[in-house]
Parts: structure tokens; C-alpha cells; sequence
């Protein structure tokens, strides 16, 4: 049996938010409480799922767990002929790493790209993360722009 790529649906929060704080990437989460991360995570997932601008698809193991996951948010330019599909999360548990599933979920992106007209992709990746080291971006056929520059505004 192998995993099944499929849409995120609203009864996949507990799973995301499982999945999310196993990573112990992000602080604040490992900070709060499972449930306030839950919450968070639920609202999200709701606001995600509640337009056509966003598209999540998971990676469920043959057991019904949530181990993998793509967020996509569809962003219109002027200037290009067809939407961009930004690529904001890809995370995979790292028992299910080294199966293919980031590859499989990337996949499944390009594909839901490709059918909703987009011009091109993008995503960031930091440098110091092990996907980025082992090249899996490129080996994927994506190209780094050693042009662009990355800048964030935090607001809270």
C-alpha cells in the first residue's frame, strides 16, 4: 500500500497540527499548548479552504495520517498571463522522509498549477534547511534566482 496525495479537508486539522509540531521548527508552537496550536492551525485551514486562492493537498500514510503536506496560494500579477502559485509550506514527518512524498507533493502542485493556467511557481527555501543542501528544489527541475532578494515585514 502506498500513500495517497489528496485535498486537505476540514478533519484534517489534528493531524496538521500534529505534524507541525513534531517538525519543532517553529517556537511559538512548541511554546503553547497542543490545543492553541490546534485552534490556530483550524482557523487556518478554514480560511484556506473557504476560497479559491489557496489549494493544500496532503500526504495520508496507508494508516490515515496526515505525514506530509503542500500549501499553495494562487496570487494574480498584471503583468504575467496567468496567476503565479506560491508554494508556502511543504513538510513531510520525518518517520516518512525519504519516500518520495515531497517529490509526489510537489508533483501534485505543479499539476494543480498547470490546470489553473499559472504562469510559473515559487517558493523560498532557507539555506540552512537539509532540503535545501541536498539540492531537492533543483533536482526537481526549480532554479534558485540568485538575482531576487527575499524580505519579510513582521507585523506582530
Amino acid at each position: 500500500m502506498t500513500h495517497t496525495i489528496r485535498p486537505a479537508e476540514r478533519g484534517d486539522d489534528a493531524g496538521l497540527t500534529t505534524l507541525l509540531r513534531s517538525i519543532g521548527w517553529f517556537q511559538h508552537m512548541q511554546a503553547e499548548e497542543p490545543q492553541q496550536t490546534l485552534a490556530t492551525v483550524s482557523a487556518q485551514l478554514e480560511r484556506c479552504l473557504s476560497s479559491d486562492g489557496h489549494t493544500i493537498l496532503v500526504a495520508q500514510s496507508p494508516a490515515g495520517d496526515v505525514v506530509g503536506f503542500v500549501a499553495i496560494h494562487w496570487l494574480p500579477y498584471l503583468f504575467m498571463r496567468g496567476p503565479e502559485g506560491f508554494i508556502s509550506e511543504l513538510f513531510i514527518s520525518d518517520d516518512s522522509r525519504g519516500q518520495g512524498l515531497g517529490t509526489r507533493l510537489l508533483d501534485a502542485a505543479v499539476a494543480a498549477a498547470r490546470e489553473g493556467g499559472c504562469s510559473r511557481l515559487h517558493l523560498m527555501n532557507h539555506r540552512s534547511r537539509e532540503s535545501y543542501q541536498r539540492g531537492f528544489y533543483e533536482k526537481a527541475g526549480w532554479t534558485e534566482r540568485a538575482e531576487a532578494a527575499d524580505f519579510v515585514y513582521v507585523l506582530e
